[in-house]
């Protein structure tokens, strides 16, 4: 069953003991993200944490929700992340029917697809408290993350899990994603959206029209919404519709008071404004899902109109930094999720992992069934291709019989098939915004490795080894003699 709101999802967590209440009072600027980043990095990514009392403000604050494999298959209702895909895949197979008979047997899925498409309605809880005459972020429980987040300017608050919903002005389409929301004070914040980004692209087309761009942040709703708003969908694709389709029930959608922007009707506080065209300021710094500070830069202002909540408002906020962080597991869902995606242009593919250590756009070990010569360099640059695989600066491929979610056994196997001269690619390309390694912001150097069995087109002068396993009738043998040896089941 679909969850209602944010409510419902953490009163499933705390039944099944994976939540945990703070209720002595904290402070946001730091103190929180403290405690977050010790359980982060707890076995397992730890509980999620509810912060009962925060200095200064009403709101309790929610962190770590995502932060297991458990809670983050939970979140969206399924047993394990690949489930997921495999619904997907069944979609995708249906899409190019042949026959009159498969045209017809696809109309039941179209149908199904359909009933997740948003649905508009007038009244909702995120505007049960309208503050259109004076609104002030400063009653919020929004955090500070580190130390010199917002240094020197300010006090360095950002909310960390927001979506944000623009609209195109010439399509009308909206989109949501998910950028950092810098507090400057009461009434302005920085939108950091990297000009890869939907939102990006919506105000440079503001710009040239030389008009005011409406947007909203909502913060917290059900957990497929908030998935939804940091996944990597293609441009054709509602967030909104692919939330209906992972909580298997349409997303309810309510216009904003001062704009014509629509928004999640079960979220938890609604920050409704405008963004001058042209208008800059410095965003940043902020200590980041890489581990470092990203840089202090140029952002578009956000202007607020008015600003809508529950009554009873939970604040959820996310906590990046050095890896394992609550984001891993939510970029761990969005490498089970898309694979079938990936799939349909590189279907040789067998499985793809980003390990935590790549944070996501730094490194992705790809595993093949490779057909011919030259294969894996195909699907390195196939890759580069590809959406936001454009950022990955070290792509890894293997044969298929290599699990790619095993690191250790997959090193071994890298570093033995490798030969450096002749199998590895570097190539120039866009690269992520925060990469602060490269020489020129958002452009350098990446790197491809083709750690595949070589053939002898491919260079290989002699006969690729085998490589050594046991008989399976002597590890029979020593299985059915174990505690005949002295040892232990």
């Amino acid at each position: 069953m679909a969850y209602k709101d944010l409510t419902d999802f953490i009163d499933i967590l705390e039944k099944r003991g994976l939540l945990k209440r703070i209720r002595v009072e904290v402070d946001p600027i730091l103190e929180i993200s403290e405690i977050t980043d010790r359980m982060c990095k707890s076995p397992g990514g730890g509980k999620a944490l509810f912060f009962e009392k925060v200095k200064s403000s009403r709101y309790p604050v929610v962190t770590n929700l995502f932060g297991s494999f458990e809670r983050m298959s939970l979140s969206l209702e399924v047993d394990k992340l690949d489930d997921i895909a495999t619904r997907i895949e069944e979609l995708l197979n249906q899409a190019a029917p042949k026959t009159l008979m498969e045209k017809l047997a696809m109309l039941p899925k179209l149908f199904e697809f359909s009933k997740y498409l948003p649905k508009p309605v007038k009244k909702a809880p995120c505007q049960e408290v309208i503050e259109k005459s004076s609104p002030d972020l400063s009653r919020f429980p929004i955090i500070k993350c580190w130390p010199a987040d917002g240094q020197p300017t300010d006090e360095g608050r950002f909310i960390t899990l927001p979506m944000v919903f623009t609209k195109d002005p010439e399509t009308g389409r909206q989109n949501c994603g998910m950028y950092r929301i810098h507090i400057y004070d009461k009434t302005t914040t920085g939108m950091h959206w990297h000009i890869h980004k939907d939102g990006a692209r919506h105000y440079d087309k503001y710009k040239e029209l030389n008009q005011k761009m409406p947007a909203a942040i909502a913060v917290g709703s059900d957990p497929a919404i908030i998935y939804s708003a940091s996944a990597p969908l293609p441009g054709a694709i509602d967030e909104m519709l692919f939330a209906g389709f992972l909580g298997r029930k349409p997303v309810e959608m309510v216009r904003c008071i001062t704009s014509d922007i629509e928004v999640p009707a079960n979220s938890e506080l609604v920050i409704e404004g405008y963004l001058e065209p042209g208008e800059m300021r410095i965003e940043g710094p902020f200590g980041d899902h890489t581990g470092f500070y990203s840089a202090a830069d140029y952002y578009p202002v956000f202007h607020v109109t008015c600003i809508t909540h529950r009554k009873n408002m939970i604040y959820p906020a996310t906590l990046v930094g050095k890896p394992p962080m609550e984001d891993y597991y939510m970029g761990k869902a969005t490498e089970r999720i898309f694979l079938p995606l990936i799939r349909l242009d590189l279907p040789e593919i067998k499985d793809i992992n980003l390990p935590m250590e790549g944070i996501f756009h730094n490194a992705a070990l790809i595993s093949i069934k490779k057909s011919f010569p030259g294969h894996a360099k195909k699907i390195i640059h196939g890759l580069w291709g590809k959406g936001q695989m454009m950022f990955a600066k070290l792509l890894i491929v293997v044969d298929e019989d290599v699990d790619v979610q095993d690191i250790s056994y997959t090193a071994w196997r890298v570093l033995n098939n490798v030969d450096w001269k002749r199998d590895v690619v570097i190539a120039d390309g866009p690269l992520d915004d925060l990469d602060h390694s490269a020489s020129w912001p958002r452009y350098g150097s990446k790197m491809g490795i083709d750690a595949t069995r070589k053939t002898r087109e491919e260079g290989m002068t002699r006969d690729w080894p085998d490589e050594l396993f046991m008989s399976e009738e002597i590890k029979k043998l020593v299985d059915s003699r174990w505690k005949e040896y002295g040892f232990e089941e």
